[in-house]
């Protein structure tokens, strides 16, 4: 009987999928469609913004450096621990709600972050506020897809896609210029009104069907733990080597085991299943490398700007702001030519030209004028910029399309996991590089871009094979 009942509202929700409308009519796409930006904007922002105010969070607080690159890694955690799973929860309760949940929850923890009194308080307060971004950022696809006419879907990745790029880097210029002008705290502040604006948006969002498939919460937890106990055992290395190695193996253990259950699965909630696409398992390679450089960069930058190079806030921001610029000129042509050309060369050109830049970055001398050091940092955004489209573009185009919103989850899980390896790499550069942790962070972002070049380099090659 049960069996029935459920056999039956499957069947009823596929019917519904099927009625849907193609899209929203105007204006209440542009409505909607601005909504889940400014969401992006807000989530992909956070993930940097604080990065600039580390150096003077670590002395207001009385906290090591080391200690202080938390305020980021514990948001990063959050965030890439429940992205999955999340948006699995989404399909279930509701796109709408699940938006007004994570929004809610992300307004309060900022305000919880600008009232901290202590480091750990605010490590607190960016947990949950990593877990409101995670329910925002785990519907994007989800969200686009029905926003958007089939006829316009392309835009709207694309907008989504630049948007992401563009926030992933100008968050440390943002937090500048707030430092510039008033205490670190409004750094969290600055995001309750946005939040709250956001809020009368809410009813233009396209609700769907929601799926009424049992939720495999072993799978949820095993993912949890896998990515989670991974990030933290890399922090780790650098203060306590042998801890961070067993973290690291009972990791590989929760994977091991969820790679296993999933591959028993049709549709599993870790879309493991779509690794087995080459095409995709070396966007994905890729792309945590990449993004593992750029954050790794971006925490590191800001103490090297300023404990090494002796620059003010405000220079600080506006070499900062040389990044994004590069990769905001270089994002629509590398879009253009996404669709006549193979991602694994634009992709390697684009790792290429970071690699350059981050490597010019680190082996700056005192003295060096800020016009090189812009240079070198529009460099690197640029590279980031060519970078990113066509891979997201062969992440998404690869899956088959009726497991788009998996591979949607998947490239948001990627990006996230490799910004928080980035992030762990920083901290075990202070560990064990003292007074040199901010260049040593550098030369280890050098070499996670270098990676992607390999991986670029070998996909170009056994996809030619193909």
């Amino acid at each position: 009987m049960s069996s029935n009942t459920s056999n039956c509202a499957q069947s009823r929700g596929a019917k519904e999928r099927q009625a849907l409308p193609d899209g929203l009519p105007t204006p209440r796409r542009h409505y909607a469609a601005a909504t889940v930006l400014v969401g992006i904007s807000m989530s992909v922002l956070d993930t940097s913004i604080a990065n600039v105010a580390l150096p003077t969070i670590a002395a207001d607080l009385h906290a090591q450096p080391s200690q202080a690159v938390w305020v980021v890694n514990a948001y990063n955690l959050a965030v890439v621990m429940l992205l999955l799973p999340l948006s699995a929860v989404a399909e279930r309760v509701g796109f709408r709600r699940m938006f007004t949940v994570g929004l809610a929850l992300f307004a309060i923890a900022s305000l919880c972050g600008a009232l901290s009194q202590t480091l750990w308080h605010l490590t607190a307060a960016r947990v949950v506020q990593g877990i409101g971004a995670a329910s925002l950022m785990c519907m994007f696809g989800g969200l686009v897809r029905n926003i958007y006419p089939l006829r316009m879907l392309g835009r709207g990745i694309s907008i989504n896609a630049t948007t992401v790029a563009i926030m992933s880097v100008l968050g440390p210029t943002v937090g500048s210029i707030i430092l510039d002008v008033a205490h670190w705290r409004w750094i969290f502040a600055i995001n309750i009104p946005i939040s709250v604006g956001v809020m009368f948006g809410l009813r233009y969002l396209p609700e769907v069907p929601r799926s009424v498939g049992r939720l495999d919460w072993s799978s949820a937890l095993l993912c949890m733990v896998t990515l989670g106990v991974f990030i933290t055992g890399v922090d780790m290395l650098g203060q306590s080597p042998w801890r961070g190695v067993a973290l690291i193996t009972l990791s590989v253990i929760a994977g091991g085991i969820l790679v296993r259950r999933a591959s028993h699965q049709t549709a599993p909630l870790v879309p493991v299943d779509l690794l087995r696409i080459r095409p995709v398992a070396f966007a994905v390679g890729a792309s945590v490398c990449t993004f593992a450089a750029q954050m790794a960069a971006f925490v590191s930058l800001p103490f090297y700007f300023q404990q090494v190079l002796g620059r003010p806030y405000l220079e600080v921001g506006l070499l900062m702001g040389a990044w994004p610029i590069g990769t905001a000129i270089v994002a629509p042509f590398a879009g253009r030519l996404s669709d006549r050309y193979s991602a694994a060369i634009l992709s390697g050109v684009g790792a290429g030209a970071m690699t350059l830049g981050l490597a010019a970055l680190a082996m700056l001398p005192l003295s060096a004028h800020n016009g090189v050091i812009m240079a070198a940092m529009g460099l690197t955004g640029m590279g980031f910029g060519f970078f990113q489209t066509p891979n997201n573009r062969a992440m998404l185009s690869s899956a088959p399309r009726q497991r788009s919103g998996a591979a949607g989850g998947m490239q948001a899980t990627t990006r996230v996991f490799g910004q928080s390896f980035g992030t762990a790499l920083v901290a075990i550069a202070f560990s064990v590089g003292g007074a040199n942790g901010s260049t040593v962070a550098l030369v280890l972002a050098t070499l996670c871009a270098a990676v992607a070049i390999a991986v670029n380099s070998v996909r170009a090659n056994k996809l030619r094979v193909e």
